[in-house]
């Protein structure tokens, strides 16, 4: 997996304090997205929704009620949010996996045909996190 992604995306980011850990960045759907819908039924947690959908951490998931995320804050699984983007598929973050403990390599991009799917700078997060993430959305 490690040569996957830094081949394919060129995302992996070297703590500076400790050379032994890797961080990886979460995937996001840029605004090149054609709307295919490729990408979401291949997600294994359901972080990927349709342009203008709203969302809950309950959907595809075996979270209920309240329930603390891996970053250590408090959220109810059946509250509904409001949608990231309005035009075009998009990821949950908290809900990503990047695929880890399910596939190889991130099913989004190995499916989408125009490449959208891509690392985001934004949200860089360790293995262990998101192994941690997989653990919570599915008991």
């Amino acid at each position: 997996m490690l040569q996957f992604l830094n081949q394919k995306f060129n995302c992996l980011v070297y703590n500076p304090t400790n050379q032994n850990t890797l961080y990886f960045m979460a995937i996001m759907i840029t605004d090149a997205c054609i709307n295919c819908g490729a990408c979401e039924p291949e997600c294994p947690n359901n972080a990927i929704y349709e342009g203008g959908v709203s969302w809950k951490y309950a959907d595809g998931t075996t979270l209920r009620n309240t329930f603390t995320l891996h970053d250590g804050r408090e959220a109810d699984a059946d509250e509904l949010h409001t949608p990231v983007s309005d035009d075009y598929y998009f990821i949950v973050t908290d809900k990503c996996t990047e695929c880890v403990g399910f596939h190889e390599e991130p099913q989004c991009a190995a499916v989408c045909p125009v490449d959208c799917c891509v690392p985001d700078p934004e949200n860089v997060e360790t293995q262990e996190t998101l192994l941690q993430k997989k653990a919570i959305l599915h008991l």
